[in-house]
C-alpha cells in the first residue's frame, strides 16, 4: 500500500502520458481494491494507463480489456473487450 501510495505522489507532481503497471493490485483487498481502482480513474484524466492484472474489480473499471485465450490447446487468440461506463 506504502509502494502504490508513493507512486500516486509521484506521478500527482509530474503525471507521465503513459504508465504500465503490473499485478500492483494483487496484495489488496476487495475494499482496497476498489479505491485503487478510483485513483486510477481520477488520474486517467492525464495519463493512460496499461495494467496488467487478475482482479476482478480493477477490470470492472476499465475502460478497454485485452486478453488472451486458448480456445485449443497450442492456438491463442487475442480478445478485446470495449466497456461502455
Amino acid at each position: 500500500m506504502v509502494s502504490i501510495a508513493a507512486l500516486f505522489a509521484m506521478i500527482s507532481v509530474s503525471p507521465p502520458p503513459f504508465l504500465v503497471l503490473d499485478e500492483v493490485d494483487a496484495a489488496l483487498d476487495e475494499k482496497n481494491t476498489r479505491r485503487f481502482a478510483e485513483v486510477i480513474k481520477d488520474f486517467s484524466k492525464k495519463t493512460q494507463f496499461l495494467i496488467v492484472t487478475h482482479n476482478r474489480s480493477t477490470m470492472e473499471s476499465a475502460n478497454v480489456l485485452y486478453g488472451i485465450t486458448m480456445e485449443e490447446e497450442g492456438v491463442s487468440k487475442a480478445l478485446s473487450l470495449k466497456l461502455e461506463g
